[in-house]
């Protein structure tokens, strides 16, 4: 088999780079650097001389708040005009495609879990191009994973984990916004899922994969520094100004993956497994 990852220096595709190594498999771990995604013709040449058989789409414009508006046109072209070009590639040679979705394709404001069959109603920049993404991916190919997921954090890269833990060792005090719910997600878990889809041979299609449980952010928080001197207090989204819109309840059900027999973690537990491996 043969394995091509793009944004391979992600803080997904560094985990799945990582977790692919340690297996028999030839693979190719592109970041732009190697391959800009949204140069079509390049993008295509490289992926029909490289012939693979699984294309883990990680390289994404992940940046929430810079989409709204200076970011907005990069966004638009990493994205959806990047995934589109990797989509075609792909029908070319064959290959499966794993494309890494968000929430935020969904308003926030479903007290339930979110299906995967639910309406798609994004509220900001980011979930717009994220859902065109899916939506190129669909239209292009058959065989292809969707995996929607929320809350990533992990040990290459930035994210609430590390920033909390760094805001802890200069702050007696921190606020975290108290009103919004989801589920947390950490990428050794999401680069498990996306290996175990293609080695099962799971049915094509679209799904949603986190850790289990839902938590806010400042649950989350007062998980993180539990065992610091870092007191955490809860303040409300209209107290944390952001540019872009934050779903306030982006609940995804996981029935789906739980259907193939995949294990996963509570939240909770995948957070102290990931604070060790950093420790």
């Amino acid at each position: 088999m043969n394995y091509l990852i793009t944004g391979a220096k992600g803080q997904l595709g560094t985990e799945l780079t990582k977790m692919v190594d340690e297996k028999d498999i030839n693979l190719w771990a592109y970041d732009s650097a190697d391959m800009d995604i949204t140069d079509r013709e390049a993008t295509l040449k490289t992926i029909a001389d490289l012939k693979p058989d699984v294309i883990f789409h990680c390289a994404a414009y992940t940046a929430v708040d810079p989409a709204e508006d200076d970011g907005k046109e990069i966004n638009w072209k990493v994205n959806v005009d990047g995934t589109q070009n990797v989509a075609d590639a792909a029908k070319l040679v064959g290959a499966t495609m794993i494309y890494i979705s968000t929430d935020y394709v969904f308003d926030g404001k479903k007290e339930t879990e979110y299906q995967v069959n639910d309406q798609p109603n994004p509220q900001n920049e980011y979930g717009r191009a994220k859902l065109a993404g899916e939506e190129a991916v669909r239209q292009t190919l058959s065989n292809y994973y969707i995996i929607r997921t929320s809350w990533v954090f992990g040990e290459y890269g930035k994210n609430f984990v590390y920033t909390m833990l760094r805001l802890a060792e200069t702050h007696d005090t921190l606020t975290v916004v108290n009103d919004q719910v989801g589920r947390p997600t950490w990428t050794k878990t999401l680069a498990e899922f996306m290996l175990y889809a293609v080695e099962h041979e799971i049915d094509f299609g679209t799904y949603q994969l986190s850790n289990e449980g839902s938590c806010t952010w400042y649950e989350f928080a007062s998980e993180i520094l539990k065992d610091t001197d870092t007191k955490v207090l809860p303040v409300t989204s209209a107290e944390f100004s952001q540019k872009a819109y934050r779903p306030e309840h982006s609940v995804m059900s996981l029935e789906k993956v739980k259907k193939t027999e995949f294990e996963i973690l509570s939240w909770q537990q995948a957070l102290r497994e990931f604070v060790l491996t950093i420790n």
